[in-house]
């Protein structure tokens, strides 16, 4: 082992196992890599160790010749902090949140009788998302094609599968429009469709159509991730929410708000008037001047915060009237 590597190892086992962030830097001090842990001393020792099952990993810890680290108090802050430096720095052997400007959006066209769905790169009319996939949109548009016309009747939705897309009226266009864009912006109506989706599924395998089935329960599949990226922040938006998490010095609170992190702060002690105050304060931030982010680089920030407020316990995560 030569001095570097000596002098590696030694910074590697003076890492603490708490909560942080961790930099990898090459011989010529550019940061290469940025990750998070719940503890830094396991997650960067296990880069170092013989086998590993991601090439990308193997690759990587030949460049790796100094690291740096930032502890937090919770794991939520290092995913935020994690998040935060990689749209800043854009290490090379990082993927994800580095290119949240080739995020797309879903978007129901004007008339076009064989694709009534579009694949755009910004907020449009009649736009959903933003979503990272685009292979996602391209494999859901494609399969949506074979159920068209889409028709809205009494408390149902009716269609029929077909081997190769059928080209549309004007009239039936629009009525397939008005049907998308209802499934697209209402949870329920998604729901609805899906559910009938799945009548059709269960049906063609009873029949022994196994393609027809396997069809169905592709387009579920994408329906469903379709669903949860458009809707599931409406909840985490609506509503003001505080985080009391415990940490080793007592308690750390988080005041969210339209799908913010808009004040931090952290108690020995915590009383019910603590609470209060702090509370107090995140509402009147809320009235305060902010630096907005743009809509696809939100994404990811929100993931995170929807993403620890469904993880945290019930007693955690408390709705603020």
């Amino acid at each position: 082992m030569n001095s570097t590597s000596e002098n590696l190892m030694k910074k590697i086992n003076r890492i603490p196992a708490l909560p942080g962030v961790y930099k990898m830097l090459d011989s010529q001090g550019r940061i290469i890599y940025v990750g998070k842990s719940i503890s830094l001393k396991n997650r960067v020792r296990s880069y170092f160790t013989k086998n590993h099952n991601w090439k990308k990993v193997e690759k990587m810890v030949a460049f790796i010749h100094d690291i740096e680290y930032i502890t937090t108090d919770t794991h939520l802050e290092a995913r935020l902090l994690e998040c935060r430096l990689i749209k800043e720095i854009k290490p090379i052997f990082n993927a994800q949140f580095k290119n949240h400007e080739k995020y797309v959006y879903l978007k129901v066209e004007d008339y076009n009788p064989y694709n009534p769905l579009a694949i755009v790169n910004n907020r449009e009319e009649n736009s959903f998302g933003p979503f990272r996939r685009r292979s996602f949109l391209i494999n859901l548009i494609d399969s949506l094609k074979n159920l068209y016309p889409i028709i809205r009747e009494s408390k149902t939705y009716t269609f029929q599968y077909k081997l190769m897309p059928t080209s549309m009226d004007k009239d039936a266009f629009e009525m397939n429009k008005n049907t998308l864009l209802s499934i697209l912006s209402n949870e329920e109506e998604m729901g609805l469709f899906v559910g009938e989706l799945e009548k059709k599924m269960h049906e063609a395998a009873s029949k022994l159509e196994f393609a027809a089935a396997s069809y169905y329960r592709d387009l579920i599949y994408g329906l469903n991730y379709a669903r949860k990226r458009i809707h599931e922040y409406k909840s985490l938006i609506s509503k003001d929410i505080l985080l009391k998490i415990p940490i080793s010095e007592g308690y750390k609170l988080f005041f969210i708000s339209n799908g913010r992190l808009l004040l931090k702060s952290t108690y020995t002690s915590l009383s019910q008037g603590d609470m209060e105050r702090f509370i107090d304060m995140g509402k009147t931030l809320k009235s305060s001047p902010v630096n907005e982010l743009d809509e696809k680089s939100s994404l990811d920030f929100r993931d995170i915060l929807y993403s620890e407020i469904e993880a945290l316990p019930k007693e955690m995560v408390i709705t603020i009237k």
